[in-house]
């Protein structure tokens, strides 16, 4: 009697659980499995991301001493007549190395820059946080997005900080305009 009535309920549980496919909209054709494309089509932009990062140049030195390298970039700037534009960052950052990339890779930003500013990439990584140089800017105990920017004028004091390179941004880069206003002003 046991074996009787665990076979009639597993096969009305199967029963239960199967579907009549006759009468969904697409008449059985709709894919049962979406999660399988979704997660594939993430490793797929995390595998190109990893292989763009590996392609581009890596700015940020970890082992800087960032305040002595801030401290030559004023004395240089004064002689200069320049500001000093610092992106805070990290070689992890996708976003940090594609702006570097992109300003360096287009003409009219890399020769806006080279005129304008000494630039300088300020690294903030697990093996160096440079939380001293950073507390002067920001609030370290805030989280912030990266790359953010920092321009200091030619005695060092800080005239703007773009907390948001998002508005900068456009598809998978960086818009040209707004990044060349970024430069002439200060502000986007």
């Amino acid at each position: 009697m046991k074996k009787l009535t665990l076979i009639a309920f597993l096969g009305l549980s199967t029963l239960a659980f199967s579907q009549d496919v006759k009468n969904l909209p697409d008449k059985g054709k709709q894919k049962t499995a979406l999660i399988v494309p979704t997660e594939q089509k993430d490793l797929d932009a995390k595998k190109k991301a990893a292989e763009e990062k590996a392609k581009l140049p890596k700015p940020y030195n970890p082992k800087a001493d960032a305040q002595a390298d801030i401290n030559k970039l004023v004395a240089q700037a004064k002689k200069e007549g320049k500001n000093i534009m610092i992106q805070a960052g990290g070689n992890w950052c996708i976003w940090c190395l594609r702006f570097n990339n992109f300003v360096q890779e287009t003409p009219e930003l890399k020769e806006l820059v080279d005129k304008n500013y000494l630039y300088y990439h300020l690294n903030y990584s697990p093996d160096n946080k440079n939380e001293k140089v950073f507390s002067k800017y920001v609030n370290i105990k805030e989280r912030q997005g990266y790359p953010f920017f920092i321009i200091l004028d030619q005695n060092g004091k800080m005239i703007h900080i773009l907390k948001d390179s998002g508005t900068l941004e456009k598809d998978n880069g960086y818009d040209k305009e707004k990044v060349k206003q970024f430069f002439e002003t200060g502000k986007v």
